[in-house]
């Protein structure tokens, strides 16, 4: 069911300073920021030959990753994306697995405007984990 890994996202306190380190110290190429208001952050995308990572920043008040950040405030990993080729599908078949879709459990659009579900990290070995239709 689940494709390629489509990203790696980590949280980090400093978008700028992190995605320099991308930039400068490890040679990537690192996209320009994007607010994403209604996921409340900022991400910036480091593209690698075979996947990406996210740097992902809170953005506004409410933030679902402030806390992350108030817990571990040197950033760390947030989530692990996998694509899947039909979402609503994909959930469907995650759900009578006996698998958590967080939220009100309808596809929203993520970073690129395609369909995006958060699935518990407690069904997935204590890992928060995206999927997202391509």
């Amino acid at each position: 069911m689940i494709g390629n890994l489509n990203h790696v996202a980590i949280v980090v306190p400093d978008l700028t300073a992190a995605a320099d380190v991308y930039r400068k110290t490890l040679g990537a190429d690192v996209s320009e920021p994007i607010d994403l208001p209604d996921h409340g952050v900022t991400t910036i995308f480091v593209n690698l030959p075979n996947t990406k990572i996210e740097l992902l920043h809170p953005l506004g008040e409410g933030s679902p990753i402030a806390k992350f950040l108030e817990t571990n405030p040197s950033g760390g990993m947030h989530h692990i994306c996998y694509e899947v080729d039909d979402i609503r599908a994909a959930r469907d078949h995650l759900v009578a697995e006996g698998a958590r879709v967080l939220g009100d459990g309808e596809p929203r659009p993520g970073a690129h405007d395609k369909p995006v579900l958060f699935l518990h990290p407690k069904d997935f070995c204590g890992t928060l984990v995206e999927i997202e239709q391509v």
